[in-house]
């Protein structure tokens, strides 16, 4: 039996599968201000809901837990929590117009950023050099690093994506003269695009200490309801990754969340290409599932502000949940009580009107005291849905890529907000658990490999510079802990660059798998990771 469990805005929720991947058992807790005792809660009210056998689950049977959390991408946006970062770039003398962290809110560049250092080394997108590394240089920054009495890293290198060693030499240089302190190397992180993938490093390097201190809570929590087993955190792609990998790269769980729902609802509904909308107690997020998988964000994707490229959801957001305040000409959102529903609205004995009040007073959901709005008029309640119901049509309409039907699916607990469907989609489906659907989706979780690379592909060598990309791409879903002969690959993109010679091409591969738990379910400490030792290609090993 394995655990999902989704930490959202408003709500905690969690779900039991079975051997048989059937929800076993679902529950909703309210997030709290630590987050962590949250968790606690949901799990524990989970292993005492009736099991498989109608009784408490008994913690020894449940032999992974997969969650996907909001704690990181939270302290960005609030800008808390965060260390000062060294930020190397290495591409001197091409790139010094536009230095580390320049198009950053000023707000945030003064929280995360520690100093900037412009060094030499680099490549070409085939590899050849743009300046040889220079070990002195770098001898100097550590000194002035040390100096500053910082202790997280970001290395950046034009055109590392596709050669790596500059970042990989550098950081050795560098650990060598400052000793314990956390590095984060742009290729293992971004996409091909300097900026933002120097951005993306930057902000994992501010998030590492968080890292370290979320994973032993969640480690604490899940120890305090009695489950030993080895827990994961889910990636923005819809994959999973151990406790080390997330210590090393928490930026990957930046749109963990409606990724979770997305898979959840293919998983709950049984339908691999749809439209999904979640609706949560403070945002709806509508997105659309290719082949089972979320489709990803063309490009750039931003974050508080700073642009970035790592993977990440196509995904559109309204400020429209459970929780949202309700105005008095029926306009709902975005403001939301967040958290707190249960303690502010009317039918919990609030005196705050919000959008799960309309819904009960428009007969639409049995939640809480529906005689506490019996003051609230029925038409006026419906005229409000209505119009919450027309606006995410707008949405999904605008995140569709072709006039074919589309079906559409709604999960989340506040998709009680919509009872009638969505105007111009007549094909709406409400799955079992579909309250719990984004928990149901990190239990399901598989593990992914990505290739992203510039290749120079001679005349007549397509078809083997991809069968070599497609090899790494499961090779790294099987390190990451894939059970092997379970990776397949699930999307292929190919990206000629014609301002380029020779025939360079962008090929980007994604493999997934399911979780390998008898290799890696045996003990999943918590435990430092800044001695794993690199594989090929730079991507971390944690056996």
């Amino acid at each position: 039996m394995r655990i999902g469990i989704d930490v959202g805005g408003t709500n905690t929720d969690a779900a039991l599968l079975g051997e048989d991947d059937r929800v076993v058992a679902g529950t909703k807790s309210p997030t709290t201000a630590d987050v962590t005792s949250g968790v606690a809660a949901a799990v524990a009210a989970l292993l005492a809901a009736p099991g498989v056998d109608g009784r408490p689950t008994d913690p020894a049977a449940v032999h992974a837990v997969m969650i996907g959390t909001t704690h990181f991408l939270n302290a960005l946006i609030e800008g808390e929590r965060l260390a000062p970062v060294a930020a190397v770039r290495l591409g001197l003398p091409a790139t010094a117009a536009l230095p580390p962290m320049v198009d950053w809110p000023e707000r945030l560049r003064g929280v995360v950023g520690g100093g900037t250092y412009l060094c030499h080394g680099g490549r070409e997108y085939d590899g050849r050099m743009i300046s040889p590394l220079d070990p002195d240089e770098l001898r100097r920054v550590a000194a002035d690093i040390a100096a500053k009495g910082l202790r997280s890293i970001a290395i950046g290198s034009v055109f590392s994506p596709a050669a790596a060693d500059d970042e990989l030499r550098a950081a050795e240089i560098l650990t060598a003269e400052l000793g314990d302190v956390h590095v984060s190397l742009s290729h293992e992180i971004g996409r091909v695009g300097l900026l933002a993938r120097e951005n993306a490093t930057i902000v994992n390097a501010s998030l590492r200490d968080l890292a370290e201190h979320i994973v032993d809570a969640f480690g604490a929590a899940l120890a305090g309801a009695g489950i030993r087993a080895p827990f994961f955190i889910s990636q923005n792609d819809g994959t999973l990754m151990d406790i080390a990998h997330a210590r090393r790269y928490p930026v990957a769980t930046f749109a963990s969340g409606p990724t979770n729902s997305m898979r959840g609802a293919a998983f709950l509904s049984g339908l691999t290409d749809c439209a999904v909308v979640d609706v949560g107690g403070t945002t709806a997020d509508v997105g659309i599932l290719v082949g089972g998988f979320p489709r990803e964000a063309a490009g750039e994707s931003e974050a508080a502000g700073v642009r970035t490229n790592f993977r990440i959801p196509d995904v559109l957001s309204l400020g429209i949940g459970g929780g949202s305040l309700v105005a008095p000409d029926g306009e709902v959102g975005p403001r939301s009580v967040g958290y707190r529903l249960t303690e502010r609205a009317l039918v919990f004995g609030g005196d705050t009107l919000t959008a799960t009040d309309l819904a009960v007073a428009a007969g639409a959901a049995e939640i809480g005291d529906r005689a506490a709005v019996a003051g609230v008029d029925r038409a006026f309640a419906e005229r409000a849905l209505g119009r919450i119901a027309e606006r995410l049509a707008e949405t999904v309409d605008r995140m569709r890529t072709s006039a074919a039907p589309l079906p559409v699916v709604a999960v989340g607990g506040g998709s009680v907000l919509l009872p009638g469907g969505l105007p111009g989609f007549p094909d709406v489906r409400r799955p079992a658990h579909f309250d719990v659907a984004n928990a149901v989706g990190a239990a399901i979780a598989q593990v992914g490999g990505e290739v992203d690379r510039v290749f120079k592909v001679a005349e007549g060598k397509r078809d083997d510079v991809l069968a070599g990309a497609r090899a790494e791409a499961v090779r790294r879903a099987e390190e990451f802990g894939a059970r092997p002969g379970t990776v397949r690959v699930v999307d292929v993109e190919e990206v000629p660059l014609a301002y380029l010679p020779g025939g360079a091409t962008r090929v980007r591969i994604k493999a997934v798998g399911d979780l390998d738990l008898a290799r890696l379910g045996a003990a999943h400490p918590v435990r430092d990771t800044n001695n794993a030792t690199p594989a090929k290609n730079g991507i971390p090993t944690h056996a």
